[in-house]
C-alpha cells in the first residue's frame, strides 16, 4: 500500500534523524574534545545521555509496534452503568457504520488505520500508528525523553563551544568538529523546539485527561455555551490531577518513566463526582447542540425526490410565487400629466400635472399596495422581504414631499440679477 510505504519511510526518516543527533556529537565532537581517550569524565558525560537515548528508542519502538487498542468482536454496550455514551440524535448505543459494530467510550474510527481505536487520541505520521489507548503512554514517555535527550544534547554542544572561547589553542576544534558543531545545532533546535511545543500540549492533555479529538469537542463546547445555546456542563472523565496521570502511566509514580503499558480495559472510564450546581456533569459527552437537532428518524435513508420542487413530499407548492430575481420588470400605468420620458427626448411632451394613483404589477404580486410598508410575502421556504431598489425609494421620498412620482420637470435657468456692484472695482468695494 502506497499510505503503508510512506508511513515505513517516515518512521526510517525519524530513527535516522534519532541516530544522527545521538551518536554525531559523541563521534565527531565530544571524542576529540576528550583527547579520544577513555576517561572517567568521558563516562560521566556520556553515560546520561545514552541512557535517555536508550529510552527514547524503546518507547518510540513501542509506539510503532504496539497495537493502540481494538473494539473486542463480540462487545456489547452496558446500558445500565455510568459512562455509557449514546448518539447525539437517537440517544441509543454508539456504532460505527464502518466497522459494523458498537463503539465503547472515547472510542472514534481512524481512516488511516481502518478501525475504532479505543480512546483515541490522533493518528500520528511520525509513529505510523495511533496514539490509544494502549500507546497514550508509551508517547507521552517518547515525548519527555526527546525533551530531555535534545536538552541534554544542547547542553553538551553549548559546552563545548564555550570551552573553544577560552584562548587556548589546543581547544579549538578542527574543521570537522565544526561542521558537526554547526550540524548538530541546525537539527537539535528545531526538534526541540516543534517537540518541546507539542510536549507542552499533550502533558496538560494529561494532566486534564483529555485527548486530543475531546479537546475539539470541549471547544464546541465553550462556544455554545458562550452563545447561550446549552448552559455549562463539566467534562466527566476528569477524575483529578493525580488520578489523571495514573490513569495513564500507572499508579506508581517511581514507574512513570519506565515503559509500561496503559492500565484498564480501554472499554470503561472513571467519571468524575458532580459536587457543583452550577457546572453539572455532561450525561452524554459531547452534547448535543439544539441547533442541529432534527426531527424524524436520523437513520432513514434520503431519497431525493423525483421533482426539482421541496415542498412537503416532493410535490408543487400551490402558494409558491416567482422570486423577484424571476419577478416581471415594473410596468408603470401613464398619469395624466405625467411623462414617462426625460424632457430631452424628442417625444415628450409637456402636460398638466395632475394626481393619479400608480400602482405596478409587481406589488401585486406581492399583495400591498401601501408604500409606506415594507414588501414581504410568505412561500414554501418562509418570509421573503423584497428588496427596496433605488427607484422605489425615490418614489416614496417625492410621495412624501408631495411631487408626482415619474415626472421630470424643465430645467428653466433663471437669469443672473444685475447689481450695482458688478462694474465696481473690487479695490473700491473694499473702501466702502
Amino acid at each position: 500500500m502506497a499510505g503503508g510505504f510512506i508511513g515505513r519511510l517516515i518512521v526510517n526518516f525519524v530513527v535516522l534523524l534519532i541516530c544522527f543527533i545521538a551518536y554525531s556529537v559523541q563521534i565527531f565532537v565530544v571524542w576529540p574534545w576528550y583527547g579520544r581517550a577513555l576517561s572517567v569524565q568521558l563516562v560521566t558525560l556520556l553515560l546520561p545521555f545514552n541512557l535517555l537515548v536508550g529510552m527514547l528508542f524503546w518507547n518510540y519502538f513501542l509506539c510503532v509496534t504496539s497495537n493502540p487498542g481494538e473494539v473486542p468482536e463480540n462487545w456489547r454496550p452496558d446500558t445500565h452503568i455510568d459512562g455509557y455514551e449514546v448518539k447525539k440524535l437517537t440517544g441509543g448505543p454508539r456504532y460505527c457504520r464502518m466497522c459494523e459494530r458498537p463503539k465503547p467510550p472515547r472510542t472514534h474510527h481512524c481512516r488511516q488505520c481502518g478501525r475504532c481505536v479505543l480512546r483515541m487520541d490522533h493518528h500520528c505520521p511520525w509513529i505510523n500508528n495511533c496514539v490509544g489507548h494502549f500507546t497514550h503512554g508509551y508517547f507521552i514517555r517518547f515525548l519527555f525523553y526527546v525533551d530531555v535527550a535534545c536538552s541534554y544534547h544542547l547542553a553538551m554542544v553549548t559546552r563545548r563551544v564555550l570551552s573553544s572561547m577560552g584562548g587556548r589553542y589546543w581547544d579549538e576544534p578542527d574543521s570537522v568538529e565544526l561542521v558537526f558543531i554547526i550540524l548538530n545545532f541546525v537539527a537539535c533546535v528545531p526538534v526541540l523546539m516543534s517537540v518541546g511545543a507539542f510536549s507542552l500540549y499533550h502533558f496538560s492533555a494529561l494532566m486534564n485527561n483529555t485527548t486530543t479529538i475531546e479537546g475539539w469537542e470541549k471547544d464546541k463546547v465553550a462556544t455554545m455555551v458562550r452563545r447561550g445555546k446549552i448552559r455549562e456542563i463539566k467534562f466527566p472523565y476528569n477524575i483529578g490531577r493525580r488520578q489523571n496521570i495514573e490513569s495513564i502511566l500507572g499508579a506508581n509514580p517511581w514507574l512513570w518513566c519506565w515503559p509500561a503499558p496503559t492500565p484498564g480495559t480501554g472499554l470503561k472510564y472513571k467519571l468524575t463526582d458532580s459536587d457543583d450546581t452550577n457546572a453539572p456533569v455532561s450525561e452524554n459527552w459531547p452534547p448535543r447542540d439544539p441547533s442541529s437537532m432534527h426531527e424524524g428518524d436520523p437513520d432513514k435513508e434520503f431519497v431525493l425526490p423525483n421533482s426539482p420542487w421541496t415542498y412537503e413530499n416532493g410535490s408543487v407548492n400551490p402558494d409558491l410565487q416567482p422570486s423577484n430575481s424571476a419577478a416581471p420588470r415594473r410596468r408603470r400605468r401613464d398619469h395624466d400629466g405625467a411623462s414617462a420620458l426625460p424632457p430631452y427626448h424628442p417625444d415628450y411632451q409637456a402636460s398638466v400635472v395632475t394626481n393619479g394613483d400608480y400602482s405596478s404589477d409587481e406589488d401585486e404580486e406581492y399583495g400591498y399596495k401601501d408604500d409606506n410598508k415594507t414588501w414581504v410575502r410568505r412561500g414554501s421556504e418562509g418570509y421573503e422581504v423584497r428588496p427596496a431598489a433605488r427607484e422605489d425609494m425615490l418614489e416614496r421620498y417625492l410621495l412624501e414631499i408631495g411631487e408626482t412620482p415619474q415626472r421630470y420637470h424643465r430645467y428653466i435657468p433663471q437669469p443672473d440679477s444685475e447689481s450695482e456692484g458688478d462694474d465696481v472695482p473690487l479695490g473700491q468695494q473694499l473702501k466702502h
